[in-house]
């Protein structure tokens, strides 16, 4: 399973332009089969690309299986990260993000989110190229960035984004905390964020809302409660996996998608006539 210690750490953060599976996953597949045992930063892995044991992993997810992750993804997400709470706590804030991203929730925001889309699309019109990923990013990110704490990017003194695009670059990155490395940079863009978030939560509790209007408002009211088990970090981490999860996914969902109906015109032109059959 590679080198002592490193294992296929190297194989495995190897960069590749593929958006199918990975040559490292592909590679382990056709010589092992769906299920392969590897070595990741110091750790024995199983890697399981089998869709009914993964199916089933899920559906037992805090009874027959515990999610774990390596100390590198605690230092970046925080030790109070969502996915390293189990049991009660994990199904407490789960509640509270339905709460505001729930179906229902959804469907209120859905004319919000086509307005944005349909005014992103009217400025790539008058321009001669789009960098799609980066700017569908920027342009979920402030959406969600509005919903939750109420962040105008141009009204605020700093980038809030671009301490999660530092952050990014060196989240698949070797695990090695020195100045100038793209994991160095990761965890500083980190800190700048969640420096961020702290600020803007104090600056509410300061000056609270009658209403609630953001998700914001609604860890407010719950931290207020007497008997209340969230906390400040629990919920600032929580905030922050929220920003990074809805934006930078869903972007590249987006990017592949509209690279895929770029390469497949047909696959369009049906979409394009089943849309306008509708109206």
């Amino acid at each position: 399973m590679g080198w002592p210690l490193l294992g296929e750490t190297l194989q495995f953060f190897a960069p590749n332009t593929s958006s199918d599976i990975p040559p490292f996953v592909r590679t382990r597949m056709k010589r092992y089969g769906p299920i392969f045992c590897t070595s990741l930063v110091g750790r024995p892995i199983i890697v399981s690309t089998d869709p009914e044991l993964n199916c089933y992993i899920f559906q037992q997810e805090g009874a027959l299986f515990h999610s774990w992750y390596p100390e590198t993804f605690t230092e970046i997400f925080g030790r109070q990260n969502v996915g390293s709470l189990h049991g009660f706590m994990y199904k407490y804030l789960k509640t509270m993000v339905l709460s505001l991203f729930g179906p229902e929730s959804l469907k209120k925001m859905l004319p919000e989110v086509e307005e944005a889309v349909c005014r992103q699309l009217y400025k790539w019109s008058s321009i001669d190229s789009v960098e799609v990923k980066d700017a569908t990013a920027s342009m979920i990110f402030n959406l969600t960035a509005k919903k939750l704490i109420s962040h105008d990017p141009e009204k605020s003194s700093e980038n809030l984004r671009a301490n999660f695009v530092a952050f990014i670059k060196g989240l698949i990155s070797f695990p090695l905390d020195i100045p100038g490395t793209a994991y160095h940079e990761c965890l500083q863009g980190r800190k700048k964020a969640m420096r961020m978030l702290k600020n803007m939560l104090q600056e509410r509790q300061m000056k609270p809302r009658k209403q609630n209007t953001d998700f914001f408002d609604y860890v407010l009211e719950e931290l207020s409660k007497e008997k209340t088990i969230l906390t400040e970090a629990i919920a600032l981490d929580l905030m922050f996996v929220l920003l990074f999860a809805s934006f930078e996914t869903t972007s590249l969902a987006l990017t592949l998608a509209m690279k895929f109906l770029t390469d497949y015109p047909l696959v369009l032109e049906t979409l394009t006539v089943g849309r306008k059959s509708k109206y």
